[in-house]
């Protein structure tokens, strides 16, 4: 399928983890597509790897002048952009009483500002590609709550109110927003001993026990992105193995 041919693509976070897989599946759909990141040897690599199809941009999703130059380069390289992907995210573990404001502040002002200057900034390039496509990468956290996790969780939940909004404000530019909402995913974040055996521990009593591979919302987000959703924006979709539905007590369990 070539369901991005000649169209740009900007995915922040791009360098690694799940952004990495959203930008190799663009670009083996045909997109040229912007590896927007503060990880610069990884996102430089990676456009090498990809060839002429993908460039790198250093973006730091809180800072306005870094948007703005992200998106002249994508522009200069590849034309109006068609397609966001706010995918830069980070996470802070601590409880509400022994966290500090200024970790709070960095997690909101990436997850949650990051998206709304992303949105921003890209509104002009999408009116002059004649209409778009932006996906906000929130989590199934974002539709409920765990210990330790506020600025995240607050964050996630925030995304949704901002792509419900962004999606209202741009319906008419056609420009749709809609969020992904991933559960557990397989990234470098989760690969250490200790995050593995946690993430172990989060998904055993799910319908589906087990942690999802970055390619799993990579097909997502290439569905969300692309016209087969031309009527979706505002939307919500989700793919976290059945977490939300509720868990599987383990007397009904397999074995």
């Amino acid at each position: 399928m070539n369901r991005f041919t000649n169209r740009t693509v900007v995915v922040t976070g791009g360098s690694r983890g799940m952004g990495a897989s959203f930008v190799r599946g663009f670009v083996a759909e045909g997109a040229r597509v912007v590896i927007a990141d503060v990880l610069e040897q990884e996102g430089r690599a990676l456009a090498g790897e990809l060839g002429d199809q993908a460039l790198f941009s250093r973006l730091d999703v809180t800072n306005e002048k870094d948007w703005t130059a992200t998106v002249a380069a994508a522009e200069a390289a590849f034309g109006p952009v068609s397609i966001l992907v706010n995918n830069a995210g980070i996470v802070r573990f601590a409880t509400i009483a022994e966290s500090e404001p200024a970790a709070w502040r960095q997690v909101v002002d990436i997850n949650l500002t990051g998206s709304y200057l992303g949105i921003r900034a890209v509104a002009a390039s999408m009116r002059q590609a004649g209409g778009g496509s932006i996906v906000n990468i929130s989590s199934a956290g974002g539709m409920g709550a765990s210990v330790g996790l506020s600025a995240y969780i607050s964050s996630k939940w925030a995304v949704r109110g901002l792509t419900r909004t962004a999606a209202l404000e741009l319906a008419r530019d056609n420009i749709r927003v809609n969020s992904i909402h991933p559960g557990n995913v397989r990234t470098p974040m989760t690969a250490g001993s200790d995050a593995t055996a946690a993430g172990a521990g989060a998904v055993r009593d799910l319908p589906m026990p087990r942690v999802a591979e970055a390619e799993e919302i990579a097909r997502m987000v290439l569905f969300v992105a692309s016209d087969e959703a031309s009527f979706s924006t505002g939307s919500e979709f989700i793919a976290d193995g059945g977490q939300l539905a509720g868990r599987v007590p383990a007397s009904a369990q397999p074995t």
